[in-house]
């Protein structure tokens, strides 16, 4: 729920607004919604319940997270796959994913989740598709963590029907029917799914991937995402290896495949989608379909370099992603934004890549992705969702430029993070959690499930 106070925010060093001619000096907060901007050092016309003093602090609308897998955490920098790439790093993986546990996937989210929070990340989405037997009740797990912790989040329920049994990726035990997909997946919307401006949690269908998924999968959540108006997401593109599948298996490459399925469209988001063709480039454009950029996972696994501009040129909006936090291995979405300024630059030039677009990336192109317009902006009327920074860390001694110095300099870690006007971060801690602990048994998760 939104705070019911109203707090002033005031002597900011800097306010990231690329939209507005005149830089504001400061916010007024009520009832989780952003009032009204203040500029020329100009105080609130009413009475404020508080008064937040934000000196030295560079503030940024809360970072978005469009692509992850939480219960990746527990197989982080693990030796066998440090140096594979994709295929060979899932088949390795799969086995080990296949005994997750719920007190574990809950101990992996909250992991995940408070790592993001602390990187300045307000808004979530998950990738879950894991559901062995025990583990049916896995997103209604990862809703109890987002509300203990206060984000927003948008849960994808996941799938894998295509086992290696019929030409697919995942071991035979890891996957599902379609019947029990489907049907799973319309009682989390119905359950869970928020609609409107300020939701704080929602729902969205997420087939894995061509390579784990059936054909019929596919189009059946395509039907069911129109019928009940949620979100689509997927994995494409991402490696050579899964071009060649897609050949093999279907005789069409991946975007002509998304459109047999139904899938080419503004409703839905890619995860990675590095290897496209200028036509398919085109045709994404055109359909309004978005990409998650995950520069590090791309890096980590050698899979290529997303066309991000190619893309925004054509009508694609592009928006950031950590990945899985065993191809990261990381969950911090500001550590995520520094490298994709870097990785873009090789692609694109120094001009051409600034600071200010990846920042947009992070956070009005991230909520583009989701569809939201009330989150990713500091403006009046959005959605009261904040990331401080501060900039008297040796690293930024001798900067200049307070919005470049936060990927420049390599800023990881926010000061006080606020959610639909609630403190949720405060002095660099998640209020109410109990971090040492939770690492403690978070790690002790860890090695019971490689030790298997």
């Amino acid at each position: 729920m939104p705070a019911t106070q109203r707090i002033f925010i005031k002597n900011p060093l800097c306010i990231f607004t690329p939209d507005t001619a005149q830089a504001p000096t400061g916010l007024v907060i009520a009832n989780g919604i952003i009032e009204s901007l203040l500029f020329n050092n100009d105080t609130p016309n009413t009475a404020c319940d508080q008064v937040f003093d934000a000196t030295g602090l560079v503030i940024l609308p809360g970072l978005i997270n469009t692509h992850h897998h939480f219960y990746q955490t527990l197989t982080r920098a693990w030796a066998p796959v440090v140096n594979q790439p994709l295929f060979p790093w899932l088949k390795t993986l799969y086995p080990v994913w296949a005994r997750l546990t719920p007190d574990a996937l809950h101990l992996a989210s909250q992991v995940a989740m408070a790592e993001l929070l602390l990187s300045g990340c307000t808004t979530a989405a998950d990738h879950h598709y894991l559901f062995p037997e025990g583990l049916n009740d896995a997103i209604d797990i990862q809703v109890d963590v987002v509300k203990q912790l206060g984000m927003r989040a948008m849960l994808t329920r996941g799938s894998m029907s295509l086992g290696e049994a019929d030409g697919g990726l995942p071991p035979q035990h890891t996957v599902q029917s379609g019947e029990a997909i489907l049907k799973d997946s319309e009682r989390l919307i119905k359950q869970y799914h928020e609609r409107g401006p300020n939701a704080q949690i929602q729902i969205a269908l997420a087939p894995c991937s061509p390579f784990s998924v059936t054909r019929e999968i596919m189009q059946q959540s395509a039907d069911m995402a129109k019928a009940e108006d949620v979100r689509l997401h997927t994995h494409l593109a991402e490696t050579l290896d899964e071009e060649a599948f897609c050949l093999k298996m279907f005789g069409m490459r991946t975007v002509d495949y998304l459109e047999s399925v139904g899938w080419l469209s503004n409703r839905t988001w890619l995860a990675h989608g590095i290897h496209f063709n200028p036509d398919e480039i085109r045709r994404l454009g055109e359909a309004g379909t978005g990409i998650c950029h995950c520069p590090v996972s791309n890096m980590r696994l050698a899979s290529g370099i997303c066309p991000t501009l190619d893309l925004i040129d054509a009508g694609a909006p592009i928006g950031l992603g950590v990945d899985g936090s065993a191809s990261n291995d990381a969950s911090n979405l500001m550590y995520e934004a520094r490298q994709a300024l870097y990785l873009q630059r090789l692609k694109y030039g120094a001009q051409a890549i600034t600071p200010e677009k990846v920042l947009g990336w992070a956070t009005a192109g991230s909520a583009t992705l989701l569809g939201r317009s009330d989150i990713g902006r500091i403006a009046e009327g959005m959605a009261a969702d904040l990331a401080c920074f501060r900039l008297d860390e040796l690293r930024f001694s001798g900067a200049h430029d307070p919005i470049a110095a936060l990927l420049l300099c390599g800023a990881e870690r926010a000061e006080h993070v606020m959610v639909n006007g609630v403190w949720r971060v405060t002095d660099g801690c998640i209020n109410g959690l109990d971090l040492p602990d939770l690492i403690a048994r978070h790690k002790a998760a860890a090695s019971a499930l490689i030790a298997g």
